[in-house]
């Protein structure tokens, strides 16, 4: 590690400890213009991936008085450039110099990975590539905040927990839900874990379908996309807009539909939904250990967990818990109980309570990489959540009954199953 990286980091630990004392996290919003930390003083940040998930986390980072934007790598030269011009017009703003910190563009991610003088990384590209370049930022030693699911495969997942233990980076999974969205997910939890509504019965995770196989057909690639690039590790396959849109889109591509690519809908938002569910069941570092896929259809596969919990596939949008004395119900939107008692009474000190974190998702990953502590979404928690996803696609599938190890993290006596825990990514990439 080059001293230029050590006293980076020095100075962003020096600059961020007596913060660390005060009875809320540091914002922008908490810091005066005349607070301004010292360009020297902040965190140096590369962003893997341009869609438009990746544009909010680069505003963020652009007005965090914390971080500095160096580096954006993508596969899209026009997502690229215009991220590039933003981010050189803020940071010109940031050091109200007139001159700018240089930012990088890259196609390759492993170029930005080469360089000493970046601290960590956003990566917020299509579910086939959060693997890769988590692993190798990893073992450049980056902080990361990768986008969820977090992995298209139980084997990827394990990898990248493996790589961020040994590296000691912090890894934050971006499942904002346990953070933010005015709380209602963490309220759920609590309530769940403080025993509300009895001994849990089952849950309900309502979210769209497995992942199928991608039929789309081939388009002329665009000028400006290195189209081989985007496929990376996954079968080769011709161009379609659908996957890669033309333009700086503001919409969320349709590439999660597609197994060589996404998890399906089921793993889009269930990365969300059955990460609160493995939360309030107090299962972060578990999973499931029987999968019943139904004969047909998209939806009502059941997880049974060893302690006796179902969990099925299906039902209302967001998370349903339903226990002996009562049910919770939780979405973005808000939350609710049967009976309304529930959520009426207030939890008491010897209740079950979260610790207080504040209310933003980034926010908590910076504070980690200032202490050392794990984030709220750790990498493992994002693996295990993953994993979860990853089962019942593989149940549906097969459409048989399954049964799962959690700690060994294969099936029991199936060869067959047991092969669809890993892929064989295409070359250059089946050697990383």
């Amino acid at each position: 590690m080059s001293s230029r990286k050590l006293s980076s980091r020095r100075h962003f630990l020096a600059a961020t400890a007596a913060i660390a004392a005060a009875p809320y996290f540091f914002t922008a919003a908490h810091i005066k213009a005349d607070d301004k930390p010292a360009a020297s003083d902040r965190l140096t940040v590369g962003f893997i991936g341009m869609g438009m998930q990746s544009r909010g986390h680069l505003q963020w980072a652009l007005n965090h008085p914390q971080t500095e934007v160096v580096a954006i790598c993508d596969v899209h030269d026009l997502r690229m450039q215009d991220a590039v011009d933003k981010a050189t017009k803020h940071n010109a703003e940031k050091n109200k110099s007139g001159s700018a910190t240089p930012v990088a563009a890259y196609r390759d991610f492993r170029k930005l990975l080469e360089r000493d003088d970046i601290d960590a990384v956003v990566i917020s590209t299509p579910d086939h590539w959060h693997a890769i370049p988590a692993i190798l930022a990893a073992r450049s030693k980056k902080h990361i905040y990768c986008e969820k699911p977090l992995s298209l495969t139980i084997a990827e997942s394990r990898a990248m927990v493996t790589a961020a233990r040994e590296n000691k980076v912090v890894f934050q999974t971006g499942s904002q839900q346990r953070t933010e969205f005015g709380g209602h997910f963490r309220k759920a939890v609590e309530y769940i874990r403080s025993g509300r509504i009895g001994k849990v019965k089952t849950v309900r995770i309502g979210v769209g379908a497995a992942a199928k196989p991608c039929d789309l057909p081939e388009e002329p690639t665009p000028a400006g996309v290195d189209w081989d690039m985007w496929n990376g590790p996954s079968p080769a396959r011709g161009f379609n807009q659908i996957l890669c849109p033309l333009d700086i889109h503001r919409h969320f591509p349709a590439f999660r539909n597609y197994k060589e690519y996404a998890g399906g809908m089921l793993a889009d938002m269930g990365a969300h939904h059955f990460d609160i569910a493995q939360w309030a069941l107090n299962k972060d570092d578990t999973g499931p250990v029987e999968i019943h896929p139904p004969e047909q259809g998209d939806t009502g596969l059941r997880f049974v967990y060893a302690d006796g919990v179902e969990m099925f596939h299906g039902g209302p949008s967001g998370c349903t818990f339903e226990g002996t004395e009562g049910t919770i119900y939780v979405d973005r939107k808000g939350i609710e109980s049967t009976p309304a008692s529930i959520l009426e009474t207030p939890l008491e000190a010897s209740d079950f309570h979260l610790p207080d974190i504040g209310s933003s998702h980034r926010q908590n990953w910076l504070d980690c990489i200032r202490t050392g502590e794990k984030p709220v979404a750790d990498v493992e928690i994002g693996a295990r959540t993953a994993q979860v996803c990853q089962l019942a696609n593989i149940g549906y599938w097969l459409r048989r009954p399954l049964k799962w190890n959690p700690k060994l993290e294969e099936f029991v006596d199936d060869a067959e199953a047991n092969q669809l825990r890993s892929r064989e990514n295409r070359a250059p990439w089946n050697n990383i």
